[in-house]
């Protein structure tokens, strides 16, 4: 199997686990949809079945740091003073590809301890998704702050746990996204200090001319762009994103 059957194979598991997570307990899955006693069970179960692959992808992204990304990247436009671009279909397609090589390792993880297995037959689809589950939860834990996870777990009103690998992943998960958010805004916030610096400057040398009806935010865009393209600012958010999580 080359790499990138090995990896789309593996994001499959780790979308399992996703949808076992949501759930609270990969182990309460059920995904057939024939027995039961009648025709309104089987409907049931298949309105749910689809309901779960609907949301699935949605949970999928909060586990990752994919917000994180697309939140940087936002702010990244604004601050440039070009919220139209570069597109939506680019800046989400930038941070699909980036969640998935910032990934990487924890999706070879799951390919090597969840979807190797399963191939082989030591292991079912539930055993599967739990183990694919493990790796993913470790990666949360990895990037979510004390603060955050105190805060659901007193929301929660659970007993202090010893550990934070004891904490059951309804806290896990909304604190990871909690985590994520201030993240991102953080790096938001650090995006704009240098553009802000060009338009105070701007707007500062055109008020001492007297061209008070000039907009300085049409005049400083081309000095942004340039001082951006000049410092190779692409490369730099990319891998100042990816750095950010090791």
């Amino acid at each position: 199997m080359t790499l990138g059957r090995r990896r789309l194979a593996a994001v499959a598991l780790v979308l399992g686990a996703g949808i076992g997570l949501a759930l609270g307990e990969p182990g309460s899955i059920e995904l057939s949809v024939n027995g039961g006693t009648g025709l309104g069970n089987s409907a049931l179960r298949v309105a749910l079945l689809l309901t779960l692959l609907t949301v699935a992808p949605s949970i999928l992204l909060l586990m990752t740091c994919f917000v994180r990304f697309i939140i940087a990247l936002h702010f990244l436009r604004q601050a440039l003073g070009t919220p139209q671009m570069p597109p939506n279909q680019v800046v989400i397609g930038l941070a699909l590809f980036l969640t998935l090589f910032a990934m990487g390792p924890t999706i070879d993880r799951v390919h090597d301890q969840a979807w190797v297995p399963y191939e082989q037959g030591e292991i079912d689809e539930i055993e599967g998704i739990r183990a694919a589950a493990q790796p993913m939860r470790e990666f949360m834990l990895s990037q979510t702050r004390d603060a955050d996870l105190k805060l659901f777990v007193r929301m929660a009103r659970l007993e202090r746990p010893e550990g934070p690998e004891a904490l059951p992943l309804r806290v896990v998960i909304p604190a990871y996204v909690v985590s994520e958010l201030r993240a991102g805004f953080q790096i938001g916030f650090l995006l704009f200090l240098p553009f802000l610096v060009i338009d105070l400057v701007v707007a500062s040398i055109l008020l001492s001319m007297g061209m008070m009806m000039l907009p300085p935010a049409m005049v400083s865009l081309p000095f942004k762009i340039l001082l951006f393209v000049l410092v190779d600012g692409w490369s730099l958010i990319a891998g100042s994103l990816v750095a950010g999580l090791q």
